[in-house]
């Protein structure tokens, strides 16, 4: 998928492409859960019945992010699902072909309805087909809807079509009901919004490498509670806790880690340390290090890209008060995440022998 930040890159960025305009829909996609998948589909099939590339047009900040800033009311700012990163690689495999990411500021955010399509759509982009969700509002003060859409695609010459909303088991399927269940810790129905599990990826970043320590065997070889760090670059995460995870991307053959991580603030720690006030998801993987150790240089892992599934939450974060009460309490998190993989494991064997009789 190729990746478009600003209109300002639009030309140099498409120089060599032979297709002029594209099939396009607009929207936040915060967590590409399953009502964006299908919108998605119905996208690049539209886009290859017209022979032009597929396009989805989303935007950074957040506009409700840029609002809750500009009117300095935190509050209005949604929880995050995904970051950029996670949301442009899940658009990449539903299969979409461009993404233009627009930063949303005050050019953007006063820019009348009327202007919008004129300039944006079809003069930048050129679109021959736009397709948007049953609730689409655009323009400065929210004031276009489809209809104004529809009337401006008639006199402009492209197609426009609306997507009703998507729903399992009645239940309308959205960005809202993702942060809901993830708010609530329910990792399963998460799953089931998303089609998959809900996960993080980034690079892995540097710690204080307390983790080692803590734990640590009488030896002092920092074989203690090690993790795998990774920033969660917004700081309103629609999920917080300790979970029981499965991590990809470092096992040589090929296989998920299990782990438990935290995502959070990490309120026991010093809050001046290298990664204070940020948002991190700190995974600790229960074969670490003997797994690790056999694939990557010196048994780190800094600056490798791993995914982290958060499968099932244990509980809130907690305050400790010492790291001795730290040490233990993620000690119990340990154990309680592989009493979960094993249960995991009991089901998948019974559900087995089902199948087999």
């Amino acid at each position: 998928m190729k990746i478009i930040r600003g209109l300002w890159n639009l030309q140099h960025a498409l120089r060599h492409e032979p297709t002029a305009g594209c099939a396009l829909t607009i929207g936040n996609f915060d967590g590409v859960h399953r009502g964006h998948q299908a919108m998605l589909a119905l996208l690049n099939n539209e886009a290859r019945h017209r022979g032009v590339p597929s396009c989805v047009m989303t935007f950074e900040p957040h506009p409700r992010d840029y609002f809750a800033a500009l009117h300095q009311k935190p509050a209005l700012a949604p929880a995050r699902i995904a970051t950029l990163r996670d949301k442009l690689e899940e658009l990449a495999r539903c299969g979409v072909d461009r993404c233009v990411v627009l930063p949303f500021n005050a050019r953007l955010a006063a820019q009348l309805p009327q202007a919008f399509v004129e300039d944006t759509l079809v003069g930048a982009l050129g679109v021959k087909y736009v397709l948007v969700g049953d609730d689409f509002r655009f323009g400065a003060q929210r004031a276009g809807d489809y209809a104004l859409l529809d009337a401006a695609s008639e006199r402009l010459g492209f197609d426009v079509a609306r997507m009703q909303s998507y729903e399992v088991h009645g239940i309308r399927v959205s960005s809202s009901a993702v942060r809901e269940a993830l708010g609530s810790g329910d990792m399963e129905r998460v799953a089931a919004l998303l089609g998959r599990p809900y996960a993080i990826s980034g690079h892995v970043v540097h710690g204080r490498k307390l983790g080692r320590e803590l734990g640590a065997s009488a030896e002092g070889k920092g074989d203690g509670f090690r993790t795998l760090n990774l920033r969660f670059s917004h700081w309103k995460p629609a999920a917080s806790g300790i979970f029981a995870v499965h991590v990809h991307g470092l096992n040589p053959e090929g296989t998920p880690l299990t782990g438990v991580a935290n995502l959070g603030v990490r309120p026991s720690i010093d809050p001046n340390d290298v990664n204070g006030g940020r948002v991190l998801l700190e995974t600790h993987c229960f074969d670490w290090p003997e797994t690790l150790a056999r694939s990557l240089p010196d048994g780190e892992a800094y600056g490798k890209i791993i995914r982290v599934d958060l499968l099932h939450k244990l509980h809130d974060e907690l305050k400790y008060d010492s790291l001795d009460a730290l040490t233990r309490g993620i000690a119990k998190d340990c154990d309680d995440a592989r009493a979960f993989f094993a249960s995991l494991h009991t089901q998948t064997h019974r559900q087995t022998t089902r199948d087999r009789i």
